[in-house]
């Protein structure tokens, strides 16, 4: 992992945040020009809401004829051929305009997170004894990293890539292929078994990975080991951070809207083995500690006949960047001596940028999924502060109202703790992104997958609920992706979490 990526994922690690370098609290500073997104959602459907009062005065007055008035309609339209075809024109025109224009329906059938086998499990001593005997960390570092583990909120079952098994560690360009290809591969085999799906039928591939883009590229690797059609639609995401899972899944949404009738595949992974630090600069320390093997593959449909089969609906995707200086894209953990003791923080910029683009994120979503009583109070409140002065704090909408489950990005304790606090969530809201960072470590863009999975082992996710992925990454980019249960989702076979949900949730120590 590179500096820029550690510092691209929301705070990846929490350890001694200071009260004055949390988040801001984004709900009690909204902006009045943020209230101009909810104009702008009323302008887009101008023309629906307008149509609502019409034919519901259409529909009161047809409910209030009596046999003689229908008679009498029916005799004027017989002998008045004109406005029959005028009518009859009109309503076909509107009917074909209104079903080649509308958004077409993106369901996910199903997904599936890597679980990579046993014998890369890594507990932190044996991670404490690997690093000691490479010989490349001094005694500072060595004391750094075990700080770091002790107080990360990650289990002793994460794993990290083979080649960093070995002493010494064989980092190469044909290791990091290799753990591409076992990520990948073992997602999309037991994505395929579960859905008995025919590779020839895809249509579409994104796959990203932010730090490895080798040549052959990965979705090249996947076309050839799936014997995939010659005209599939591939593309790869590089450089995106860990909240590339949601840019590839509104990429594969764009692209389902203009191709018809296909399947799509997003593979959403990171490369450990390449990116694997020796060195002593302590910032660069932190990825080693937190970053682990993971990857996902999920299955999208705009064809309606897999709306009884698939899992959930696609909502709303919104994606938001916020800050395009150099802070946003430098390592900005510090660290830092408390009273004698090392420990390590996130820097204020990080925290000012990452609050800055979650701020301009949900209140982009706000608008979109808030129900209209906690938007009018919001409102309300907005406008008295700002028209007259007066002191009271904007109204801080409740966003469990609009969202039954939350899948926040597993990147460290302190993001964790921070949305739920300034998010005002309970522990259970934030149990599956907690005990996805105690499980599998940071597994990057893939983290949001474990956490849904980790939802339906549960067996929480109920027919018509809601569930709000959100996550961040470099640049410094916040985004969300908001979904409906279409049914009571159990969860699919070899999932991540078989063979440990009975023994979750536990309690972490730090």
């Amino acid at each position: 992992m590179n500096s820029s990526d550690t510092a691209s994922n929301g705070g990846s690690s929490q350890f001694q945040i200071q009260e004055s370098r949390t988040l801001p609290d984004f709900l009690q500073s909204v902006n009045l020009k943020y209230v101009k997104l909810g104009y702008h959602y009323l302008m887009t459907y101008l023309l629906t809401l307008c149509l609502v009062p019409i034919m519901a005065a259409i529909v009161i007055e047809a409910s209030q004829m009596n046999p003689n008035d229908i008679h009498q309609l029916w005799l004027q339209l017989k002998y008045n051929l004109v406005s029959v075809v005028i009518c009859s024109v009109v309503v076909v025109f509107g009917t074909t305009v209104y079903i080649t224009t509308r958004p077409r329906a993106v369901y996910l059938v199903d997904f599936s997170c890597y679980r990579p086998p046993n014998n890369l499990h890594v507990k932190f001593k044996q991670f404490m004894d690997h690093s000691k005997l490479t010989g490349d960390f001094d005694e500072s570092s060595l004391e750094f990293q075990r700080k770091i583990l002790e107080r990360s909120g990650l289990g002793e079952e994460t794993y990290v890539p083979e080649a960093m098994h070995s002493i010494p560690p064989r980092p190469s360009m044909v290791a990091a292929r290799e753990e591409a290809e076992q990520v990948m591969f073992g997602a999309l085999d037991n994505l395929f078994s579960n859905t008995n799906i025919n590779p020839k039928d895809i249509g579409i591939l994104v796959v990203n990975c932010s730090l490895f883009n080798p040549t052959p590229s990965l979705s090249a690797m996947i076309v050839n080991k799936y014997k995939l059609r010659g005209n599939i639609r591939s593309i790869n995401l590089g450089g995106m951070g860990c909240s590339a899972g949601v840019i590839a899944i509104d990429l594969a949404k764009d692209m389902l809207q203009v191709h018809r009738n296909t399947f799509a595949v997003v593979v959403s992974t990171e490369n450990i083995t390449q990116n694997w630090y020796f060195g002593n600069k302590k910032s660069m320390l932190i990825p080693n500690c937190l970053f682990r093997v993971g990857g996902a593959a999920v299955l999208l449909s705009n064809k309606s006949s897999d709306h009884h089969r698939a899992k959930y609906k696609l909502i709303h995707v919104v994606r938001t960047h916020q800050g395009s200086d150099d802070k946003a894209f430098k390592c900005v953990y510090q660290e830092q001596d408390n009273q004698g003791k090392t420990g390590v923080s996130l820097s204020k910029d990080l925290m000012a940028i990452a609050g800055g683009a979650l701020k301009t994120n949900i209140t982009t979503l706000g608008p979109l999924v808030l129900p209209i009583s906690e938007q009018l109070l919001f409102f309300a409140t907005l406008v008295a502060k700002k028209l007259f002065n007066a002191k009271t704090k904007p109204y801080i909408p409740d966003f469990k109202l609009a969202f039954d489950h939350f899948c926040i990005h597993a990147g460290g304790r302190a993001v964790i703790d921070e949305l739920e606090k300034n998010l005002q969530l309970r522990p259970e809201h934030v149990e599956a992104s907690r005990m996805t960072l105690h499980r599998f470590g940071n597994t990057s863009s893939s983290s949001i997958w474990y956490e849904l999975a980790y939802t339906e082992a549960k067996g929480r996710m109920k027919k018509k609920n809601r569930l709000w992925q959100i996550a961040f990454g470099s640049g410094f980019k916040c985004n969300s992706a908001v979904w409906e249960a279409l049914r009571n989702v159990k969860p699919s076979p070899s999932s991540p979490w078989e063979d440990c949900i009975e023994r979750y949730p536990v309690e972490i120590v730090v």
